[in-house]
């Protein structure tokens, strides 16, 4: 029912989110846009096999229309990592029944572009914010507006003390997301044109 959508890269500044990305990788995103109900706005980077990473950051002297922020941005500080995984689903409904610790449904949209994101009232995930967002498109998605750059997921590892808990809540097949025990973190090992690269 899930299946893995982005990577999101958090930064007290979207300069510093998508510097890392592109000082990690030795690529360029491309830019995104803003997000005026969460008050972010983000840049974007195409990855094989329609995912994508995504570098955020609250938006400077921009009042969000809804509080607290997605991915527990208000809280955010220090350096930009990577910090959170979205997965999709087409089945929102059953989704909300199965997995009630995502949050409520919150129409979002960006351009054109429309979707449905599960946000927890507190804005962090459970599992110290390392459960999956999970969201829901309605109509196009954003990896097929992006240009390649020569990019692919090999593997995406969910660390953290409950790992296999976490996993059998979530059911995910993807052989691609691995989930191991240990301090809670995300990695990301990234196929680009300059060789194998970690995020």
């Amino acid at each position: 029912m899930l299946e893995l959508d982005h990577l999101v890269v958090a930064g007290e500044t979207l300069a510093d989110a998508r510097g890392h990305v592109e000082q990690a990788l030795g690529v360029a995103m491309q830019p995104g846009g803003q997000h005026a109900v969460f008050g972010t706005h983000n840049a974007l980077l195409h990855l094989e096999g329609g995912i994508y990473i995504e570098a955020i950051a609250k938006e400077p002297d921009v009042v969000p229309e809804y509080s607290p922020c997605w991915y527990a941005l208000d809280q955010f500080s220090g350096p930009a990592h990577l910090s959170n995984w979205a997965c999709r689903t087409d089945f929102p409904q059953q989704a909300a029944t199965r997995w009630p610790e995502a949050g409520s449904q919150i129409a979002l949209a960006r351009g054109d572009l429309r979707w449905q994101m599960f946000v927890p009232d507190c804005g962090r995930l459970p599992y110290d914010n390392l459960f999956p967002a999970v969201l829901s498109w309605q109509g196009s998605h954003p990896a097929a507006r992006l240009s390649p750059k020569g990019c692919r997921l090999r593997r995406l590892i969910v660390f953290h003390p409950q790992a296999i808990e976490l996993q059998t809540t979530l059911g995910i097949t993807d052989n691609r997301v691995v989930f191991e025990v240990g301090a809670p973190g995300l990695r990301a090992e990234i196929d680009t044109p300059h060789g194998l690269r970690i995020l």
